[in-house]
C-alpha cells in the first residue's frame, strides 16, 4: 500500500451522496486508496484506488480491514460518518473498526441528530473520542455537538462542503443543450425519496403557474437504491399524481436518472432558482443547496440549520414554514424580479468560491498534516464556541 490517506466509505458506482462526497474528496487531497463500506445490493465492481471491502453487515470485516491498515504504510485514515452507512445498530460497527485502528483517524460528521437516541449518542461520542480530528460542514453542527453531546466546539474542525467549479452564466444560455424550453425552470435535484419536500413544492405550483405560466419545476434524480429495493417506484408514482390531480402535470417534469458529474453541472446553470423545500430541521448539511450556491443560483429554502448560516446576509431566501401558500410567495416573488435573481445568484456564488473541492481539499490535506505529526487539537479555531451557539440560535429563530 501507498503512503497516502485512506478514504473509509460508500464510493461510486454506489449511488448515493457520500460516495459522491468521498470520491471527490479524495481525488482533492492528493495521494489516496479507498476501504469501501459494502453494503448488499453493492456494485460487484470498484475502480481500482478500492483496496478494501468491508462488507456492511459482517462484523468481522471490521476488525480485519483495521489490523490489514495498522501494517499498512497508511498516514491517516479517513472516516464518512452518517449512520445509515456502518453496519450494526445505529452504525455500531464504526466503532469496531476504529477500536482496532492504531493509525490517526479524521472523522467527517454528515448526520449529527438533534434529539439523538441513546444508540447514536453513544455511537456518535465513542467516534469523535476515537478520532484524532473530527471535521463538521457547518458551524451549527459545531454548535449541536456542543450543545448536546458535550463536545467542546473549539476541538471541531469546520469545513465546508466542497463544490465543483461551475461558471456563473444566463440559465437561458444553457437550456437549449438539455432539450429545454426557455422559460423559467425551479429545480430540485438528488435520489428521489421521501423528507425532501418535493409534495410541498409541487403543491405550490398551481399559484406560481398562475403568476408566471411559462414556470416549470423539475425534479432531477433517480429512486434512492434504498427505497427502489424496497418499495419499487411506488414514491415517483405518488408525486406524478399529485401533480396530475392538481392539474400541473405539464408544469413537473420528473428526470429520472443518475446524472453524471457533468450532465448535473448542465442542470445546475440552466436552473433559474434553486429550491431545498426539507421539512427536516436537523439538516446539518446540504450538498444540493452548496452545489447550487456553487451555479451561483437563486435559492429559496426552507429554514433547516444548514440552509440558514449558508443563505444568510442576502445570499437567499428562507421561508418560515413549509406550507405551500409561503413557498409560492417566495417563488413567484423572484420569479417576477430577473434583478433580485441575479443578486442573489452573484452573493451565493462569491461565498461558494471558498468552498471549491481544491480548497477544501487543501484544508483536509492540513488537517491530515496535523494529525500524522501527533497534533489533534486544531491549530487555528475558525469560530469560537460562542460564534457557533450563535449560529445554532440563528437556525432555531422561526
Amino acid at each position: 500500500m501507498s503512503s497516502g490517506n485512506v478514504f473509509v466509505a460508500t464510493y461510486p458506482p454506489r449511488r448515493c451522496g457520500i460516495a459522491t462526497f468521498t470520491r471527490d474528496l479524495a481525488s482533492a487531497t492528493g495521494e489516496h486508496e479507498i476501504a469501501v463500506l459494502h453494503p448488499p445490493d453493492g456494485p460487484e465492481i470498484y475502480p481500482i484506488e478500492v483496496r478494501h471491502r468491508i462488507r456492511r453487515d459482517v462484523r468481522e470485516d471490521y476488525v480485519r480491514v483495521a489490523k490489514s491498515l495498522n501494517r499498512s504504510n497508511a498516514r491517516v485514515i479517513s472516516i464518512q460518518h452518517e449512520y445509515g452507512i456502518w453496519g450494526g445498530v445505529d452504525g455500531e460497527s464504526v466503532l469496531d473498526f476504529v477500536g482496532a485502528l492504531t493509525k490517526p483517524v479524521v472523522s467527517t460528521l454528515h448526520t449529527v441528530p438533534q434529539d439523538p437516541s441513546s444508540g447514536q449518542r453513544r455511537v456518535l461520542k465513542g467516534l469523535i473520542n476515537a478520532s484524532a480530528a473530527t471535521v463538521v460542514m457547518a458551524r451549527s453542527a459545531a454548535a449541536l455537538l456542543g450543545r448536546v453531546y458535550g463536545v467542546n466546539p473549539s476541538d471541531l474542525d469546520v469545513v465546508p462542503h466542497g463544490v465543483p467549479y461551475l461558471p456563473l452564466v444566463e440559465p437561458n444560455s444553457v437550456k437549449s443543450r438539455l432539450g429545454l424550453e426557455t422559460a423559467p425552470m425551479i429545480l430540485c435535484f438528488g435520489l428521489l425519496g421521501p423528507g425532501k419536500g418535493y409534495e410541498t413544492v409541487i403543491e405550490a405550483m398551481p399559484r406560481v403557474v398562475e403568476a408566471s405560466p411559462r414556470a416549470y419545476y423539475v425534479i432531477l434524480g433517480a429512486t434512492h437504491p434504498d427505497l427502489l429495493r424496497r418499495d419499487g417506484e411506488a414514491y415517483r408514482t405518488k408525486l406524478v399524481d399529485l401533480a396530475r390531480a392538481l392539474g400541473v402535470a405539464e408544469r413537473v417534469l420528473f428526470v429520472d436518472r443518475f446524472v453524471t458529474p457533468s450532465e448535473l453541472g448542465r442542470w445546475l446553470t440552466a436552473a433559474d432558482i434553486f429550491v431545498t423545500p426539507y421539512p427536516n430541521r436537523e439538516q446539518i448539511v446540504s450538498g444540493t443547496l452548496a452545489y447550487a450556491m456553487s451555479a451561483g443560483k437563486a435559492i429559496v429554502s426552507t429554514r433547516y440549520p444548514y440552509a440558514v448560516e449558508m443563505l444568510e446576509g442576502g445570499r437567499g431566501r428562507l421561508v418560515a414554514s413549509t406550507a405551500p401558500g409561503v413557498l409560492a410567495e417566495s417563488l413567484i416573488e423572484l420569479l417576477s424580479d430577473d434583478d433580485l435573481r441575479r443578486r442573489l445568484g452573484r452573493r451565493a456564488y462569491e461565498f461558494s468560491r471558498s468552498m471549491i473541492w481544491s480548497q477544501v481539499g487543501a484544508r483536509y490535506r492540513q488537517i491530515f498534516e496535523r494529525v500524522s505529526a501527533g497534533q489533534a487539537i486544531p491549530a487555528a479555531i475558525a469560530h469560537s464556541a460562542a460564534d457557533a451557539q450563535e449560529v445554532e440560535a440563528q437556525s432555531v429563530r422561526a
